[in-house]
């Protein structure tokens, strides 16, 4: 693999290998054909104005307006969803399409602005843009669901839990910055598979963090890497920097969905006994931790369309892990069995068990305020139509039941998952 070595002596150096027997690389074994397939899609998607933007750029010539070689049109399009950018309905997909693919990227430089953290930090612009760059970069675009959008996706969502009054009246800059580059850089450089694959594959990245949290682990430490890499800080203070850097791990570190119910408990004591004090520092980053583990998986609480489309991606992600531990004789993990674990079945469970514990917490925290209003009324009806959509599936099976489909204790376990 391909070495991947930054940052200065602290930092674990990490590159790219092999399992024993399974090249890395068979993970993204669609790639090369992928890519020619996608340069292919976006030649053809690419219209004539900005092919006339690329080749003045390549004369020299600097587009005045933009970033990014787009029409005018696009552009347009694109600043008017950004004026929207605090609404929960917001379509990452659409913006993503309209930006060329750079939703993260143009999505941070706007919100690194709204917030007044580039002049409070006094960043350098093309520095803080080339560290956006390299972030949304080090997303692997091939993954069905871990890649960039889902990032800028999170980005998105954390902007607006920022904005809650229960927490934004006791934010600090730094927590927002924070906050922003947690929720950007939280899922950088997932290869597409879960923690448990990794450990019975004997990855590198598994020994190196003793299997413990080891894809929150690169993650953070990638960022980490990538920070220093940039000199995005390096005017700050020592000791800052070293805060910042301890902070983004503790935040990145907080994603992982083994550490749930630890975090839940310790939420509902502090509910329970109204002793939160946002004043404290402590206490503000363990909200700042609950805010980015909703934005993680809040997928379910947007309106129907979109979370169809992340569910349907996720499944799919799942599905190829399956498949790739089909082709190695390996046990298929939970979820990832295309034959038996369904959408549906799947996103119920999730919902019943993961989502709807953490976002009634959230609501609990915020006041019931109108956005977790909304979120848990959309949680309710999306959970309402994969019921709906498993129940369908389950009359065909029955009507089908010749053919083998489905048997009796996979259905028992369907409806097992379907029940709270």
């Amino acid at each position: 693999g391909d070495a991947r070595v930054r940052g200065q002596t602290g930092v674990v150096s990490e590159r790219r290998g092999s399992y024993p027997f399974i090249d890395f690389r068979l993970l993204n074994n669609t790639t090369l054909s992928g890519e020619i397939g996608t340069k292919k899609k976006v030649k053809r998607l690419l219209s004539f104005q900005r092919y006339f933007h690329a080749s003045r750029l390549l004369r020299g010539i600097v587009p005045q307006a933009s970033l990014y070689l787009l029409d005018e049109d696009y552009l347009g399009q694109a600043r008017h969803m950004l004026s929207k950018v605090g609404m929960w309905d917001f379509d990452i997909f659409l913006f993503d399409r309209l930006t060329n693919g750079n939703s993260l990227v143009t999505l941070l430089c706007h919100l690194f602005n709204v917030h007044g953290l580039i002049h409070h930090f006094q960043l350098d612009m093309v520095t803080l843009h080339r560290f956006f760059v390299m972030v949304q970069e080090d997303y692997h675009s091939q993954n069905p669901y871990h890649n960039a959008v889902h990032a800028a996706d999170v980005t998105q969502a954390m902007h607006c839990y920022l904005r809650e009054p229960k927490l934004a009246n006791f934010l600090t800059p730094s927590d927002i910055m924070l906050g922003l580059l947690a929720a950007a850089a939280h899922d950088v450089d997932h290869p597409g598979v879960n923690q448990p694959f990794l450990i019975k594959t004997k990855h590198h990245l598994a020994s190196l963090y003793q299997n413990v949290s080891v894809l929150e682990n690169h993650h953070w430490r990638s960022t980490i890497g990538m920070l220093r890499e940039s000199r995005l800080l390096a005017h700050l203070p020592k000791d800052v920097t070293q805060d910042i850097e301890q902070q983004l791990g503790s935040l990145i570190l907080a994603t992982d969905i083994n550490r749930q119910n630890e975090f839940l408990i310790r939420l509902k004591s502090h509910l329970d006994n109204q002793d939160l004090r946002l004043e404290d520092a402590q206490d503000r980053h363990f909200m700042l931790q609950i805010a980015l583990k909703c934005a993680d998986i809040c997928n379910p609480c947007r309106v129907w369309d979109l979370s169809k489309q992340w569910s349907e991606r996720v499944c799919e992600e799942f599905y190829r892990q399956g498949d790739l531990e089909q082709k190695f004789e390996l046990e298929i993990s939970p979820l990832c069995n295309q034959q038996k674990d369904t959408v549906p079945s799947i996103q119920i469970g999730f919902m019943t068990y993961i989502v709807e514990p953490l976002f009634e917490r959230w609501a609990q925290f915020t006041g019931n305020t109108p956005l977790s209003e909304n979120m848990l009324n959309h949680l309710r009806r999306n959970k309402a139509k994969w019921r709906s959509l498993l129940h369908k599936q389950h009359s065909s099976s029955r009507s089908n039941d010749h053919s083998g489909q489905v048997t009796g204790s996979q259905e028992q376990t369907l409806n097992e998952e379907e029940t709270p």
